[in-house]
């Protein structure tokens, strides 16, 4: 049976609304940021609770550059022909790890289909430069696909990250309209991979793209089936005019119907509320 979930306006409702930053800590993480020329999700992805979290002196960086070689219709990171990778990114990001005091760190990168190894090499790399300059910091490592190819993937999880998470974005039929390149099943054969591989899997999704109540819950099924021990719904927020529309926003109680589903279907953890991000919280997940 489908639930009806659709506010009565496609203008942002009240539990939308985002907290401003208040604190010095914000200035600080923006200071080291800019000094190491750091890309991060926060401020590419137009995160909602960028706010919140340089508050709290935590950001998800990202490597590989700040364009991407994929145009999902959903995200805000640039798209076009990356520039070379920058050999030296493993150590800047591990010495601002540092600096910003990080007991828990989120690594997430662009798609690079350009380079002939998907930027496996300098994911390891930074994952284990982060870990020898930080060794009490745990880590989430954010991946892409790496279209299918499990030796990417198996290089990641031999750089020992304590999370590997790969978002699935959406439910299975709207994949083909929302995502670029990338395919269900792929993101399915990727997180099994992990998961029969010993690592702490995740992935999420966003709702309000048009996705029904059950279409949730079976992606939830299809993820238990490939193992996956952390899941995250959050709310789709259109970016840009550019991008593609809200089709509804989904009221908080709907987002706790699907928490205790997804915790009853034997997550360990299942972050579901209008502002949740794949990162949001994440320091939990270790555990």
């Amino acid at each position: 049976m489908e639930i009806q979930q659709k506010s009565n306006s496609r203008r942002k409702p009240d539990w939308l609304k985002i907290r401003l930053p208040q604190h010095s800590n914000y200035s600080e993480v923006h200071s080291i940021i800019n000094r190491y020329k750091l890309n991060t999700i926060c401020t590419s992805g137009k995160c909602p609770n960028l706010g919140e979290c340089w508050d709290r002196g935590t950001a998800t960086i990202m490597i590989l550059g700040d364009i991407c070689t994929r145009a999902c219709k959903f995200c805000a990171v640039k798209t076009g022909k990356p520039e070379q990778v920058d050999t030296n990114e493993p150590k800047n990001v591990a010495e601002s790890v540092k600096l910003l005091k990080l007991k828990h760190c989120v690594l997430t990168s662009v798609d690079r289909d350009d380079l002939p190894d998907k930027g496996a090499g300098i994911w390891h790399e930074t994952v284990r430069e982060i870990k020898l300059q930080n060794p009490q910091t745990t880590i989430e490592t954010l991946i892409p696909d790496f279209d299918g190819d499990m030796q990417p993937v198996q290089k990641v999880i031999d750089a020992k990250p304590e999370v590997i998470s790969h978002n699935l974005e959406t439910v299975r039929r709207l994949t083909p309209q929302i995502r670029s390149r990338a395919k269900y099943d792929t993101s399915l054969s990727v997180i099994k991979y992990l998961s029969e591989n010993g690592v702490i899997s995740k992935s999420g999704i966003m709702v309000g793209l048009g996705e029904t109540f059950d279409e949730v819950v079976e992606t939830m099924d299809d993820l238990r089936a490939a193992g996956c021990r952390v899941f995250t719904i959050g709310q789709y927020l259109q970016p840009t005019p550019k991008h593609i529309e809200v089709q509804e926003y989904i009221h908080p109680d709907i987002f706790k119907k699907w928490e205790e589903i997804g915790l009853k279907k034997g997550f360990d953890f299942v972050e579901s509320s209008p502002l949740v991000r794949s990162s949001y919280h994440a320091e939990k997940h270790v555990k």
